[in-house]
């Protein structure tokens, strides 16, 4: 009973650690599962003006990457129709980025990945994240506690699975993960990212 009890307690917590969405896909390492009521009330409601506050008290990271990103020309090139995206992305990274599917946790090579260097979006190589924003949630999936600069990624409303959160975006219209009010300082948040949504470019030398 007792180990019942610590294994319930333990499937909780990961779900409410980066909730998925709606649905799911059989057979794949990817869920677009949903949640209900398992998620404790402090975590349902994460406002876009308690994420803002937290945000203002983001430090600058200095970096050493040599990384370059032309937004125009990536746009420019970004599929225009869900079968060319199919055809850019694994089946894994359509469903996470495009679907808006969630991975499962700890499958994710980037939780070990220790270099310095800038996290990519998969789907056009936008610069996200830095490995200075980095940490260890002990969740399951990687986690940082600010996007590389404050307009880096969108920020959007998401009321699935009965409860209301911040889904992270690409500015190529990807999703990336959530984000949560229960990250370490200087900004106390937690972007809870998918690692199929990412890529990792390591600074030079590295």
């Amino acid at each position: 009973m007792k180990r019942f009890s610590i294994l319930s307690g333990l499937l909780i917590l990961m779900l409410t650690a980066c909730a998925p969405t709606t649905g799911s896909n059989e057979g794949s390492s990817i869920s677009s599962g949903g949640l209900s009521s398992s998620k404790p009330a402090a975590m349902e409601h994460v406002t876009s003006s308690a994420i803002e506050k937290n945000k203002s008290s983001a430090q600058t990271t200095s970096t050493s990457s040599t990384y370059t990103w032309n937004e125009a020309e990536a746009l420019k090139s970004l599929p225009t129709t869900e079968e060319g995206w199919k055809k850019m992305l694994t089946s894994d990274q359509y469903a996470v980025l495009r679907q808006a599917g969630t991975e499962q946790p700890y499958t994710s090579d980037l939780l070990n990945e220790h270099r310095k260097g800038t996290f990519v979006t998969a789907d056009c190589g936008e610069p996200v994240f830095r490995s200075e924003q980095k940490f260890d949630s002990h969740t399951g999936w990687p986690s940082f506690w600010a996007p590389i600069t404050k307009d880096a990624v969108i920020e959007k409303t998401d009321n699935s699975g009965g409860m209301q959160r911040t889904e992270i975006l690409s500015k190529c219209g990807g999703h990336l993960g959530h984000v949560f009010t229960d990250g370490p300082q200087p900004t106390g948040l937690r972007y809870c990212m998918n690692g199929l949504a990412l890529k990792f470019i390591p600074d030079a030398g590295q």
